[in-house]
């Protein structure tokens, strides 16, 4: 026999096994050095902020003070910063979804304006019970957005048009497609009345037994389906986990040739991670519209406020883990919260907007450092393997 083939002796291949162990981080330090990162992107941040707070003749002391006060300490507040989370939540849990199967989709703002206003459609001429007016439009929003997301995803696959460009560009098409739904009376424009000397271009507000129920915790409120998307979260953690739906999709996305071969069918499962993230993108905006922390029951222009393109940066920022993006989400909604404090400092408006886009990079920057890692990690592991 070969010296190179002979196998080797049990007390070498324990050996073997106890120097990769060492060489191979472990979990728990692996999460140490990401907390480590996190925490240090967002001193530096906060000493940045504070010093052109400070050049331009600002107190950075009264602007973080505000921005506490805006998404937690005032009275009321973080129930407010808890409404604007969910439907963040909800967005980067659909992100999370086609990012896994390898599926890129960042068209979630033309996508939540969509679902929205199809359920304010619904929401303002179904007949019916109040709870089962709710199911529906929350139904109806879902398979708008999915409607939308499917597009992109048959163009795709049909017709190999990327989703990046796609997607991205029908997010033009939905805004005139729901602006000009505002302006037709049978179609969202609220009807007419006298005591208005100017119609606005809104709809018609959704009627009291048509909106989500709200929870009063000490003074502050939020709409119900706050639990529901912390379930939402939960589940999507378990079929990444424990599924093997959630096996294929990580296959997929992480090597396409491989999973065909294992009999993973890319167009299948592409498409689905797709729909899925289009009905999440659809539901949040539903979801915004009868939870009432956004347009006061109204479909408006722009109601989609940037809570598409949020979503998308929660779920880069938590890099995909759902238990990650609750926790990110909340942040976000904090800093947008507590943004409508700062006009109170004196500090102007573009300088308050500087402080805000530090503190997002701030939770940028350690995922990608934490790409590049596991990506030369990977290629180192490649490089001994041959």
């Amino acid at each position: 026999m070969n010296e190179q083939a002979r196998p080797l002796p049990a007390e070498d291949s324990a050996a073997a096994v106890s120097a990769a162990s060492e060489r191979a981080p472990s979990r728990l330090s692996e999460a140490g050095v990401a907390a480590a990162m996190y925490l240090g992107c967002i001193v530096i941040a906060l000493i940045v902020s504070a010093i052109i707070v400070w050049v331009t003749g600002g107190s950075p002391q009264d602007v973080f003070s505000a921005l506490l006060d805006g998404s937690l300490r005032a009275p009321g507040r973080w129930g407010e910063t808890i409404g604007i989370a969910i439907p963040l939540v909800v967005v980067a849990l659909g992100t999370a979804i086609n990012g896994r199967a390898g599926v890129v989709n960042i068209g979630q703002e033309g996508q939540v304006m969509m679902g929205a206003a199809f359920a304010a459609y619904v929401g303002v001429n179904l007949a019916g019970p109040g709870p089962l007016v709710i199911v529906c439009l929350l139904i109806v929003g879902a398979l708008a957005g999915a409607m939308w997301a499917g597009i992109a995803s048959w163009l795709l696959y049909w017709r190999r048009v990327p989703e990046v460009l796609t997607t991205l560009l029908l997010i033009t098409v939905a805004s005139q497609a729901t602006g000009y739904a505002l302006k037709v009376d049978w179609l969202l424009l609220a009807p007419f009345r006298e005591d208005r000397s100017v119609r606005n271009q809104v709809s018609d507000q959704l009627s009291t037994g048509v909106r989500l129920p709200r929870i009063d915790i000490w003074g502050n409120d939020f709409p119900i389906s706050s639990i529901a998307v912390v379930l939402m979260a939960v589940i999507v953690f378990v079929l990444f986990r424990r599924s093997v739906w959630g096996f294929r999709l990580r296959m997929l996305g992480r090597n396409p040739r491989t999973a065909q071969r294992a009999g993973v069918s890319t167009v299948t499962y592409g498409t689905t991670a797709m729909l899925i993230s289009g009905a999440c993108a659809g539901v949040a905006g539903a979801m915004m519209l009868s939870g009432g922390d956004f347009g006061n029951y109204r479909f408006t222009p722009g109601f989609a406020n940037n809570i598409g393109w949020e979503g998308l940066l929660v779920a880069l920022v938590a890099r995909s883990h759902p238990v990650g993006i609750v926790v990110v989400a909340f942040s976000f909604a904090g800093l947008r919260a507590g943004s409508g404090f700062l006009a109170a400092t004196g500090v102007e408006r573009e300088i308050s907007q500087v402080v805000l886009a530090l503190l997002v990079l701030a939770l940028l920057v350690p995922p990608a450092i934490l790409f590049i890692r596991e990506r030369r990690r990977a290629l180192s592991a490649t490089r001994d393997r041959t």
